[in-house]
């Protein structure tokens, strides 16, 4: 359900009846999204900043004292430390970590071969490949992170869970339709059919 807001006051209420927040797909950088950004993570709920949420805290640093997930590509993830995409690069795992213990927060540095990191340990996600390239990619991944922590998995996990289930979610696609054919719009479902297929636990 869509729910239009005019600014923070509007926002409060739903945010009340919210238990997780992702944060940033077509949130924008003016003035009113900078007064919603800024409502919600002094919200304090559990939330997934991606895209313009990555932005807005690439210009105003925080260090966030709720349950996060930033999921920046080698492009935010500059940003958010002061560098270039190219220093990112070099070394991955270093940023990963870096901006983990900067903003309090797991991070999934996307890219070939995602990294979670919470600052202390980092891990390779061996699923997905050029085929989640693509724009919205990430925009369902941060909705399918938010959904697993809403279901109570720790911030660290739903990341991890939610980074394999995406790229699994691509490599069906893939075979399907070709690396080229792949859109974003045809994850959710895509996603759905790899859930079905994980064992549940007895």
């Amino acid at each position: 359900m869509a729910h239009g807001v005019d600014g923070p006051q509007a926002l409060e209420p739903l945010l009340a009846r919210a238990s997780v927040l992702a944060l940033g797909p077509g949130l924008g950088q003016s003035a009113w999204s900078h007064a919603l950004w800024l409502t919600a993570l002094d919200s304090g709920k559990p939330l997934v900043l991606d895209a313009d949420g990555l932005n807005l805290l690439a210009r105003e640093p925080r260090r966030l004292a709720q349950p996060a997930v930033l999921t920046p590509h080698p492009g935010e993830a500059a940003r958010l430390l002061g560098v270039t995409a190219a220093e990112i690069e070099r070394d991955r795992f270093a940023a990963a970590r870096a901006l983990a213990l900067r903003a309090h927060a797991v991070i999934v540095l996307k890219g070939a071969r995602t990294i979670v990191c919470d600052g202390d340990f980092c891990s390779i996600n061996p699923t997905g490949g050029p085929e989640l390239a693509t724009g919205g990619s990430g925009d369902v991944l941060a909705g399918v992170i938010g959904a697993l922590l809403a279901q109570g998995l720790t911030a660290v996990d739903a990341a991890r869970t939610g980074v394999y289930i995406h790229g699994l979610a691509g490599e069906a696609l893939a075979a399907e339709h070709g690396r080229r054919g792949v859109v974003s719009s045809d994850l959710p479902v895509a996603i759905a059919g790899v859930l079905r297929q994980i064992p549940r636990p007895a």
